[in-house]
């Protein structure tokens, strides 16, 4: 864990800015780099039923476009000299941080958990808790 880098999934929300800090903190700690990831889901539609003005693909590639941006943004925020990468995926948010998680270069995984409880807890997927139990590497989960 100490040579390989820290993987910050980020949904771009106020919960996930919060454990960028911690990321950042660790990093600094065990002189590692940041590979920050952001999954795209895909967007579903049926052209045929023409209710989209575009197509799934188009979609999908302009919230790629967003999420570039969004990216290069939160770059020119952190005031760091830390090696930093930015991956942006398309798929299921759980499989792909995983994938990335499970790369073998990663030693530790700092995820925020947005705390859903009750009937938001069951409705929602809790990538937070689906990554604790799968990754192959250590997770910090930050509330």
């Amino acid at each position: 864990m100490r040579t390989l880098n820290i993987l910050w999934p980020t949904d771009f929300s106020d919960t996930a800015s919060h454990a960028l800090r911690y990321a950042v903190e660790m990093a600094n700690l065990y002189q590692v780099g940041i590979r920050i990831l952001h999954v795209v889901k895909q967007p579903l539609g049926d052209e045929n039923y023409m209710i989209l003005a575009i197509t799934p693909e188009e979609l999908a590639k302009s919230m790629e476009e967003v999420a570039a941006s969004r990216m290069h943004e939160l770059l020119g925020q952190l005031n760091t000299k830390l090696k930093i990468e930015t991956v942006i995926r398309r798929g299921d948010v759980i499989t792909e941080i995983l994938a990335e998680a499970n790369s073998g270069d990663i030693g530790m995984v700092v995820i925020a958990s947005h705390g859903r409880t009750g009937i938001a807890h069951f409705l929602n997927d809790n990538v937070a808790e689906s990554i604790t139990n799968k990754a192959e590497c250590p997770v910090l989960v930050v509330k």
